[in-house]
């Protein structure tokens, strides 16, 4: 009896396994060819072969989808800026803070799709979810850490390092970067450039 009660489970576990895979191909798939925003839930559980059903008791909307998806690319990301500042020991929070901005705006223009539909869906879902992520949650200590770093340098109180992190984020989320790329019409390498002179002071 025990092995029966046993092998059930590791056969749904198993086709849940699978299943998922499917939905993550399939939803990368439509992502990367149509946008987050034009793709129906409906259309992933299509592609993938699986009933809508099936899908939602998954995934209950898109940004769940995009949060499974970005999951392996944050640990990479949070790997390398690990690794970013561990080399960088030596020099000025500043100059730590401008690599910090430099590797996550890269990771930006490769992951746009998915990182707004992160945004857009848990933003919609509770307005003020967006630094509570993992991502901005994470962001958001390593900013404040190297801002009171530069304040203490620098023998001031002030600007607060919370509010500065806070704006800083607010930049680089989806809704104002690609309003300063499309509209714009700024290079990342420029937007990178004006959020150093404009958040990062060195007296």
């Amino acid at each position: 009896m025990k092995e029966e009660d046993i092998t059930p489970p590791r056969a749904e576990r198993r086709d849940a396994a699978e299943n998922r895979q499917r939905i993550l191909n399939a939803a990368l798939q439509l992502f990367e060819q149509h946008g987050v925003e034009q793709v129906s839930m409906n259309q992933i559980a299509a592609l993938a072969q699986i009933g809508p059903g099936t899908l939602y008791r998954r995934y209950r909307n898109k940004s769940e989808l995009c949060l499974d998806l970005m999951k392996d690319n944050l640990v990479i990301l949070f790997e390398d800026i690990d690794a970013y500042l561990e080399q960088q020991r030596a020099h000025s929070p500043s100059s730590r803070l401008k690599g910090i901005l430099s590797l996550f705006i890269v990771f930006r223009e490769k992951k746009a799709q998915l990182l707004k539909g992160v945004e857009d869906s848990s933003a919609m879902n509770r307005p003020n979810s967006r630094t509570k992520g993992p991502l901005y949650h994470e962001l958001h200590e390593l900013l404040v850490q190297l801002f009171d770093e530069m304040l203490a340098a620098s023998g001031q109180t002030q600007p607060n390092s919370v509010f500065r992190a806070d704006m800083l984020l607010s930049g680089v989320s989806s809704d104002s970067y690609l309003f300063q790329r499309e509209v714009r019409g700024y290079t990342p390498e420029i937007i990178l450039e004006q959020l150093c002179a404009t958040f990062i002071s060195e007296n």
